[in-house]
């Protein structure tokens, strides 16, 4: 249970970070520079998608186990359904309040276009997961890679998980040399709007599946019992953590001097086509599993290392996890994650129909904003503060 509880703690973490990344201030706001991907190239989508890839292996893996394919498949469909409409909802949603609001249409025509409910073709390329306004992109990956994941879930408990892996790294490279335009490219042209915008999509899927099929083999393993994680990560053995911080030493100049423009022009061109993010470019798959094993050995293995230094700061790592207000949020991270889009936009309208905010005032707004991130979470937990049976929490 207290892996859960860590899993729902991370999960809370990124959602924070998430809403602070996304909100958009005339003039910027100081507490962009306070995040870790400032330090590293890891971001809280990567995280997200990861531990979302995790539980659904671990999770599912086990109801496969119980009930068979057939009801397993069925229940992973209906998810991806539930998933499918929460998205469509959002856009709707937004949509709706671009009709009510004065100038909202201008103020957010960069991050949905020229998305009307007048625009059939428009709306079909929502429809079809094809055109995805800003901040509203992580979810449509979700219900194509559930779409894909009872088999891959069937092989791995059938022991193919290397043919899994192999797979999926190959779709990986076809990303990186751009394959998917053979079909894109032309579905573009079909799609193309008024605003000369058709496929509009932030995540490569060729490119990011490697993050959630990797979190989905190392679920199904784990739920197995077919990796014995006690051996791996054990406070005795620090040649992988040794390593792991190596990577991120080697990075953490070239982040920071990429964050803050430093790297001279001619190193940036080809630094630049490395690190592409749409495509989950080879520097994230570098440092991702670098941060993310890291991590997980400080969290295991950390607290019953020799040294002190390790034990307190895997110490303040697990505090820091299993914050509850995080641990609430990641119980119920679907819904958090589409009130987050509404506070975004919400506050984004905000800024623009009033005069330039001080500092002290972002700092505030964004700090309400986190607040206000958990309001969906709490409603569905409300028998717990208001009386009546406990609530029960279902993981993944």
């Amino acid at each position: 249970m207290k892996r859960y509880e860590i899993i729902d703690g991370l999960r809370g973490y990124f959602l924070v970070f998430m809403l602070i990344n996304h909100l958009v201030f005339v003039g910027g706001y100081w507490m962009l520079l306070v995040n870790h991907d400032q330090l590293a190239f890891v971001e809280d989508a990567q995280g997200f998608v990861f531990l979302s890839g995790l539980l659904v292996g671990m999770v599912y893996s086990r109801k496969m186990a119980k009930t068979g394919y057939e009801q397993m498949r069925q229940k992973i469909w209906d998810r991806a359904f539930e998933i499918y409409r929460y998205a469509m909802g959002i856009v709707m949603a937004v949509l709706v309040a671009q009709m009510v609001l004065p100038d909202a249409y201008r103020i957010w025509h960069d991050w949905l276009g020229y998305t009307t409910f007048d625009d059939p073709l428009r709306l079909a390329a929502i429809g079809t997961l094809l055109f995805q306004p800003t901040f509203m992109d992580i979810l449509p990956q979700y219900v194509v890679y559930m779409i894909f994941a009872p088999p891959i879930i069937l092989l791995c408990l059938n022991g193919k998980w290397a043919y899994v892996a192999v797979v999926s790294l190959l779709l990986w490279v076809a990303a990186q040399l751009g394959l998917q335009r053979l079909a894109t490219v032309f579905i573009n042209d079909i799609i193309m709007g008024s605003d000369e915008q058709g496929v509009r999509v932030s995540f490569n899927l060729f490119g990011w599946q490697i993050v959630f099929f990797s979190g989905l083999v190392v679920g199904v393993l784990t739920a197995n019992k077919q990796i014995d994680w006690s051996g791996i990560f054990s406070p005795e053995k620090t040649l992988i953590p040794k390593i792991c911080l190596m990577v991120c030493l080697f990075f953490l100049p070239l982040r920071i001097a990429s964050a803050h423009d430093l790297l001279p022009q001619y190193l940036l061109d080809k630094f630049a086509t490395m690190e592409i993010r749409a495509d989950f470019g080879p520097v994230y798959l570098i440092n991702f599993p670098a941060v993310a094993i890291g991590l997980v050995w400080l969290l295991a293995a950390g607290p019953r290392h020799h040294n002190a230094h390790v034990r307190r700061l895997a110490g303040g790592l697990t505090w820091l996890f299993s914050l509850s207000f995080l641990r609430l949020l990641g119980r119920h991270s679907l819904h958090v994650y589409i009130w987050h889009v509404a506070i975004v936009y919400t506050v984004f309208y905000i800024d623009q129909r009033t005069p330039e905010f001080s500092q002290i005032t972002k700092t505030l707004i964004a700090l309400a904003s986190v607040m206000l991130l958990s309001l969906p979470a709490l409603w569905r937990e409300r028998d717990r503060f208001i009386g009546g049976p406990p609530g029960r929490l279902v993981n993944g």
